[in-house]
């Protein structure tokens, strides 16, 4: 689908290692032939540092691929990646959304869910960011660029990058299946 002799541009919406490190590891599973520019810009996400609930994060990953998009307008692919908490009073999950802007459309997809721990949430709920949290709670340092909460939780069986390759792999489907989605271009 894609040769390999010219390289498919990819732009990320953050310079955060592990955002890079899983838009890198979704693309070369859904195109192993093919060959990559990647480029990672600093971008605003447009909303709170903290995310809460789905439209915000939703709106965070989308916001960051429009930016990089608007930054570097020739690449072949844009990808905003927003993680964050969902909080119902008693329990906190954390997830993250990824959505993918090409020329030919736009993907999304979705993290599975877990719950942080109620010494956790509670940091979140007093204004804490998630990674801050982690940090103070686990004794570690800028964690959200290493392992995350995700991680942390689950002594590494699954890192910050893995979880978060998942969901660009689901915002990649229309793109490996054009035939099955009639993709409208991206605003």
């Amino acid at each position: 689908m894609y040769p390999v002799n010219n390289p498919i541009q990819i732009v990320v919406g953050s310079r955060n290692p592990v955002k890079i490190q899983c838009v890198r590891m979704g693309f070369e599973k859904m195109f192993p032939q093919a060959a990559y520019d990647l480029k990672a810009v600093d971008v605003p996400s447009g909303v709170n540092v903290q995310p809460e609930g789905e439209e915000e994060m939703l709106r965070g990953a989308q916001n960051r691929a429009e930016a990089a998009r608007n930054l570097t307008p020739n690449a072949d692919y844009w990808v905003g990646v927003e993680g964050g908490t969902e909080d119902d009073g008693v329990d906190m999950q954390a997830y993250a959304w990824v959505v993918v802007l090409s020329p030919r459309g736009v993907g999304k997809g979705r993290t599975g869910s877990f719950y942080l721990p109620k010494a956790i949430a509670e940091l979140v709920r007093q204004g804490i960011e998630l990674g801050e949290a982690d940090d103070i709670y686990f004794g570690r340092s800028n964690s959200k660029q290493v392992n995350g909460a995700i991680g942390l939780l689950t002594g590494d069986v699954i890192d910050r990058a893995q979880y978060y390759e998942h969901a660009v792999i689901m915002a990649l489907i229309p793109f490996k299946n054009p035939e099955l989605y009639p993709i409208a271009p991206a605003k």
